[in-house]
């Protein structure tokens, strides 16, 4: 569940900051911007099969440097849900994350 706060805040940085041609923590933006529905308040609807194949080939511990950052909420994207991702697309969770 922790794994998400860090891919919701790469998702939003790549929004913000790159193309489609860019990635980050080996996650393309489109597939960085495929998760945002799924963490984004008040209603989320469960992430796509997109997203979550997507966080399946991410480099996670990368993703979880990003977990404590105040980007996701200034973002809209709720951390509490970014943290549920991965557990919501069956997938382990790393230690410390």
């Amino acid at each position: 569940m922790k794994g998400l706060a860090f891919i919701v805040v790469l998702v939003l940085v790549m929004a913000i900051a790159t193309t489609d041609a860019q990635s980050i923590c080996n996650m393309p933006a489109s597939d960085l911007m495929s998760c945002k529905p799924a963490v984004t308040p008040p209603e989320p609807p469960p992430p796509t099969a997109t997203c979550c194949s997507a966080l399946s080939h991410a480099d996670i511990r990368c993703l979880c440097s990003y977990k404590n950052s105040n980007l996701l909420p200034s973002l809209g994207i709720d951390p509490k849900l970014a943290m549920k991702l991965p557990s919501l697309c069956k997938l382990p969770h790393p230690a410390n994350c």
